[in-house]
């Protein structure tokens, strides 16, 4: 193991030890904070160990810091040697997300709540040093290490439901929980987010928008579209449950632009492929008013087919089948009233590029 590598994952497991410790203290006296703290410090930590492992830098050329938590998540996600998979990016953002709220501001999130991302966070970091480093986390905690619950749950949109049910009731009449219901929607307002892709923590405008919703009976599925278009799927029980963030039927993860104002590293979302991929070829060339190796070529040039805002094959019974979204359509048209068409043909047309031959129905 490299050395700095071998530094950087010994404190990584120091903070997740003490992470699970303060889980497991049996006051409640700044413990939710001090467990996303420590536990968002140790992820750092340790992705920063992998990327360092697997040859990469952590450390932009002539900078005084190292790279921070987003990017490290981004180049598990790119780089050379991927480590990562689009929903344990996912899990990370969204612990992350919550460990800002707990550090510069006010977050209440219930037990069952922390339990969850606690557990899946054990669940992630094991399965991280154990592909990267092929070593298993039980070697590296004391054998008396363990997060206990008296009610573990393992179904996140079950818990969503729940927790959405008790503030509609802080926000009865009378009641005058407006503040404590506004502290506990602030939890789940920023694990929605981060599934949905934005690294904005919710404004009091936005958590006024929630509760108005709430308030008028909106099914939560609806309020949290990001939490409803995932699920949580357990393994085992006890001292060996993993918990494991899962994509729901349907779903999307993508990865977001890097440079996208208020925006984390992936999201999810529902996607209907052929209601958003609408365009064949020969319909996004109908449409841009050029011919089908024209658009072909044109296609090469922005590769829009290695885009998946824009492009994508869609396999119907034993056929593939090559679909362009409205985006593809936009660049094609912005492309064809502003490029020399020529050429762009005489360098990505039939003559002009070796491709690989491969069978897509248009």
């Amino acid at each position: 193991m490299k050395k700095e590598a071998k530094i950087l994952l010994d404190k990584a497991i120091d903070s997740l030890v003490l992470s699970v410790e303060h889980f497991n203290r049996p006051w409640d006296q700044g413990r939710p904070e001090a467990v996303l703290i420590l536990l968002d410090h140790a992820f750092e930590m340790l992705l920063k160990a992998c990327i360092l492992q697997l040859g990469g830098r952590i450390r932009k050329k002539d900078a005084r810091q190292t790279i921070g938590f987003d990017e490290c998540v981004r180049k598990g996600l790119t780089g050379r040697k991927r480590f990562l998979v689009d929903e344990q990016a996912l899990l990370l953002q969204s612990i992350n997300s919550l460990r800002d709220a707990a550090q510069h501001h006010i977050v209440s999130i219930s037990e069952q709540h922390l339990y969850i991302h606690c557990q899946a966070g054990l669940t992630l970091f094991n399965d991280l040093l154990d592909n990267v480093f092929t070593t298993k986390l039980h070697i590296k905690l004391p054998e008396r290490v363990l997060p206990l619950s008296t009610r573990p749950p393992t179904n996140l949109v079950a818990l969503f439901e729940h927790e959405v049910k008790e503030i509609e009731q802080l926000l009865l009449p009378g009641k005058r929980r407006k503040l404590e219901a506004l502290s506990r929607l602030r939890g789940l307002a920023i694990v929605d987010s981060a599934m949905r892709g934005e690294k904005l923590q919710p404004s009091d405008s936005d958590l006024a928008h929630i509760i108005e919703q709430i308030q008028t009976s909106k099914p939560w599925d609806q309020i949290f579209p990001g939490v409803a278009a995932i699920d949580i799927t357990s393994n085992g029980y006890g001292p060996s449950l993993d918990l494991q963030i899962t994509k729901g039927g349907g779903i999307a993860v993508t990865l977001v632009p890097e440079g996208t104002p208020g925006a984390s590293i992936v999201a999810v979302r529902r996607v209907n492929e052929l209601g958003f991929y609408n365009l064949s070829h020969k319909q996004l060339a109908q449409k841009v008013g050029l011919t089908q190796p024209k658009t072909t070529a044109i296609i090469r040039y922005l590769g829009l087919n290695e885009d998946p805002d824009c492009a994508t094959i869609i396999t119907i019974g034993g056929s593939k089948f090559q679909r362009y979204s409205q985006k593809a359509l936009t660049r094609l048209s912005d492309a064809a009233k502003t490029l020399d068409i020529e050429q762009i043909w005489a360098t990505h047309g039939a003559k002009g590029t070796k491709k690989k031959k491969v069978v897509v129905h248009a």
